[in-house]
């Protein structure tokens, strides 16, 4: 948002909502609202290839340590928070190409404000 503020020259002192200067930038969809949906394609897309070693990695069927620390957030939660139901039914409703798409556009919907 800094840098359309910038664009526009907007001074830090004006209030301004950041609604209003997307509309008046005539911007439809966020940034994030993008990431997201192409989160979920992807992810559609790796749990209808069966052989796949990316699939693995989601299931957690790959052998190995993490490192120290905290353990940081795995892109399955990120699926999971934005679906806002379990992995197993992600993969199951992601099998089926059309209803998977209809529900990514749906999750990100109900996501943006």
């Amino acid at each position: 948002m800094w840098c359309w503020r910038r664009l526009l020259k907007i001074p830090w002192t004006a209030f301004r909502t950041n609604n209003s200067i997307l509309k008046e930038l005539n911007i439809k969809e966020r940034l994030s609202s993008t990431v997201q949906l192409r989160i979920l394609k992807f992810f559609g897309h790796i749990s209808r290839n069966e052989g796949s070693i990316e699939r693995l990695v989601v299931q957690g069927q790959v052998e190995g340590k993490r490192a120290r620390g905290r353990s940081p957030t795995r892109w399955i939660d990120t699926v999971k928070s934005l679906t806002q139901t379990t992995v197993v039914e992600c993969f199951r409703h992601a099998t089926n190409r059309q209803k998977w798409r209809r529900l990514a556009r749906e999750a990100v919907q109900s996501s943006d404000f």
